[in-house]
């Protein structure tokens, strides 16, 4: 198991039982979502400085090992 993977955790009674980052309430979901649309690692910690580099890349391992998991609908597009 990644390292990394033991700093999210997923309890029913906080966050509604969402992927959070441990000893924090800020969902998985919120750090992909900031990432997706371009912040910088950097900008996030700015944003929520009792995060750290490490968790944000606990958030992609998380992120990764879910799509192994799990597979989202693509649509194909036809070739031009």
């Amino acid at each position: 198991m990644n390292l990394l993977l033991q700093r999210i955790v997923v309890e029913p009674n906080i966050c509604f039982g969402k992927p959070c980052i441990r000893g924090t309430r800020i969902w998985v979901s919120l750090i992909l979502d900031f990432l997706s649309k371009g912040m910088t690692i950097e900008e996030i910690i700015a944003e929520y400085p009792q995060l750290t580099k490490e968790d944000i890349y606990a958030v992609l391992a998380y992120g990764a090992e879910m799509t192994r998991e799990r597979y989202v609908e693509i649509p194909v597009e036809a070739a031009a």
